[in-house]
């Protein structure tokens, strides 16, 4: 990819399909030369043969050529976890930044990253997460936050991406998507929702269908089609110099602080641009 003034690092747990997905998608935006990026580095908290999941998320890295760093959060320390959380939290990413600082990444992304990054990591790395719910939205994994959106019937969803801080899931929003969940097409899925909830709880419904349910599964579908153009709208900006983050704030190319950016329409034109994009992965060309 070449020497460029860009570097940018990645973090996730390699949890799931939507975690390479989302690698894939900036991998291949990268190589075309739409994100003018170098990837310095993929940081995964797993290590081999920890789960099938992870394991072909630690494939697909090798698989694109990248450079590739890994060290388990399980099993590291487990006696000193068990003890204090907190300082369990500074040893483990102490443990982190020695391996990662030294790569040279101008800002890191954390994409499907299940860790909480503590105080000393949140100091010493512009960090950018993706969390799944808007600005103001519930906090949580992806599973937390839809449960939350459909108990509060909420109107709609969506994504940001945000400065990592000390308050789990509240840093300043660099950019964010949102979507509508009261449309026509969601209205037999709500109506469905509320017919179950007369006979059941909604602790009772989540636990005999789980990730399946009908209107949960809608809207992780709509989110996780949007979540990649969000990457690569945010990416974009910082490689080109129009957002700048830094240890707790978002600024212009003059250093000025700014709000977050809704980018519903950029979201919508890369998708109609490319074909839009769904959860599987397609298969990956080994080498380079």
């Amino acid at each position: 990819m070449g020497e460029l003034a860009f570097r940018l690092g990645w973090f996730s747990t390699g949890r799931d399909e939507a975690a390479r997905m989302l690698l894939e998608v900036v991998y291949r935006e990268v190589v075309s030369g739409f994100l003018p990026v170098e990837l310095a580095c993929v940081f995964c908290s797993r290590e081999p043969g920890e789960t099938p999941e992870s394991d072909r998320f630690l494939e697909l890295v090798r698989d694109l050529g990248l450079p590739l760093v890994y060290f388990s959060a399980s099993r590291f320390r487990p006696d000193l976890r068990r003890a204090s959380v907190e300082e369990w939290r500074l040893a483990y990413d102490r443990e982190v930044l020695a391996r990662v600082e030294p790569l040279g990444a101008d800002a890191v992304l954390l994409a499907g990253y299940m860790l909480i990054a503590g105080p000393e990591m949140c100091r010493r790395l512009a960090m950018v997460n993706l969390h799944p719910a808007p600005p103001g939205g519930p906090a949580g994994t992806w599973q937390e936050v839809i449960w939350t959106l459909i108990g509060e019937g909420a109107r709609e969803a969506g994504a940001m991406t945000h400065v990592v801080t000390e308050e789990l899931d509240r840093g300043p929003a660099v950019a964010y998507f949102t979507f509508p969940l009261d449309t026509p097409e969601y209205a037999p899925l709500w109506e469905q929702w509320h017919a179950k909830c007369r006979t059941r709880t909604p602790a009772e419904i989540i636990a005999a269908e789980g990730e399946n349910e009908p209107l949960f599964r809608k809207i992780r579908a709509d989110g996780v089609r949007r979540e990649p153009a969000l990457l690569v709208v945010t990416i974009k900006a910082l490689a080109e110099g129009g957002l700048r983050v830094a240890p707790g704030a978002v600024c212009d190319a003059a250093g000025r602080p700014v709000p977050g950016r809704c980018v519903n329409e950029e979201v919508a034109a890369w998708l109609a641009a490319r074909g839009g994009w769904g959860c599987s992965i397609s298969p990956i060309a080994r080498g380079r």
